[in-house]
């Protein structure tokens, strides 16, 4: 039970100034602009983009100035403010394989189908404190030139060939081809199909997929997984007009792909071949992609007859658990108010004492 708290309003109204006072800092110092945020902490804004389920750059940035540089309290905000807008309709599915690719790696091939774009990584960087960016950055070196892909053809996907030899799954719409439902809209019932595993995952915690995603590499999950395919750059967005019969484009977002590869040994239906998981997300976000496609895999369990045996296998624990706002909100609810829940208990704990004292 909650208990309004009476005669607070002024300690309130203090707390909500020393907020401010907090976000802004020493006002010696210059005050961070919500585009300075969103063109130099872009892996963190598509971080919040992702969780909050709305692709918007600068309301992120927005959200992450507001919270103080809490991610998982910007996206609630983010998600909060996407619950107040109309849906003016639906999008035709991306096409990630024409994406303006800034960034294309592969570990499985040596020489990669179209070749590797290693773009923007910390992957090739030492993992050392860079002081000079304490005193406003070092000199940016010479940009290299923008690859051909910038504005030449989509690169290749790099399974196909694989696929071809029939030594990958093929990646092909479920039977039927339903529409997939739509986790805002639609309560839950499990088991879920993978479209929707797939959207919760999209905009799940970061650190809760990774969390999960290493558990299934240590053992708990039977995953053996290969880095395919992944790629971070553009991609058109589509729609048809209801007085058009075809699409037209309306602007593009950026988006991480991981295509995983795992092992599978085959079975009474299916012929040994390697299978996949999959993970896709707003923004430039490789370690949740990756994490995502993991976890995927692992829930995918039942198409190749393999035993759950594991929490990453079981929708149930993963999918409700990894939403970063319902678990923001219901651990810091119990900052609120519980007098009367805990005088009851104080009460029953007073009174088994008695009995046991008189026994």
């Amino acid at each position: 039970m909650y208990i309004a708290v009476k005669g607070g309003a002024q300690a309130i109204e203090a707390s909500r100034a020393l907020l401010a006072a907090a976000r802004r800092g020493d006002p010696a110092v210059p005050e961070l602009a919500v585009d300075q945020v969103a063109q130099q902490l872009p892996l963190l804004v598509g971080r919040v983009m992702a969780e909050g389920s709305l692709y918007d750059p600068e309301l992120a940035a927005l959200a992450l100035r507001q919270a103080l540089g809490d991610a998982v309290e910007a996206a609630f905000l983010l998600r909060a403010y996407r619950t107040t807008l109309p849906r003016l309709g639906f999008t035709e599915p991306v096409d990630t394989a024409a994406m303006r690719a800034q960034r294309r790696v592969s570990a499985i091939f040596k020489d990669l189908p179209g070749g590797q774009v290693l773009g923007p990584s910390v992957d090739y960087t030492q993992r050392l404190l860079d002081f000079d960016l304490l005193h406003g950055g070092a000199t940016l070196p010479p940009l290299p030139q923008p690859p051909a892909t910038d504005d030449g053809p989509a690169l290749p996907n790099a399974l196909d060939a694989l696929v071809d030899e029939g030594l990958v799954e093929p990646a092909t719409p479920s039977a039927g081809d339903p529409l997939p439902p739509d986790i805002t809209r639609d309560p839950p019932a499990y088991p879920l199909p993978r479209s929707a595993r797939l959207q919760m995952m999209a905009r799940a915690d970061e650190g809760w997929l990774l969390g999960l995603g290493y558990g299934t590499q240590r053992g708990y999950g039977n995953t053996h997984p290969f880095a395919g395919d992944i790629r971070f750059g553009a991609v058109a967005v589509e729609l048809v007009p209801d007085e058009l019969d075809f699409p037209i484009e309306v602007g593009e977002i950026e988006l991480t792909e991981c295509q995983m590869l795992n092992q599978f040994v085959g079975s009474a239906e299916l012929p040994p071949q390697f299978t996949r998981g999959y993970g896709l997300v707003f923004g430039h976000g490789e370690r949740k992609a990756m994490a995502m496609a993991l976890v995927d895999r692992a829930m995918r369990a039942d198409e190749f007859g393999e035993l759950r045996t594991s929490p990453a296998q079981a929708q149930e624990f993963v999918l409700p658990q990894g939403d970063g706002v319902e678990a923001s909100g219901f651990v810091q609810h119990l900052k609120l108010p519980h007098y009367v829940t805990f005088e009851s208990e104080l009460q029953l704990i007073r009174a088994l004492r008695a009995q046991a004292g008189a026994a």
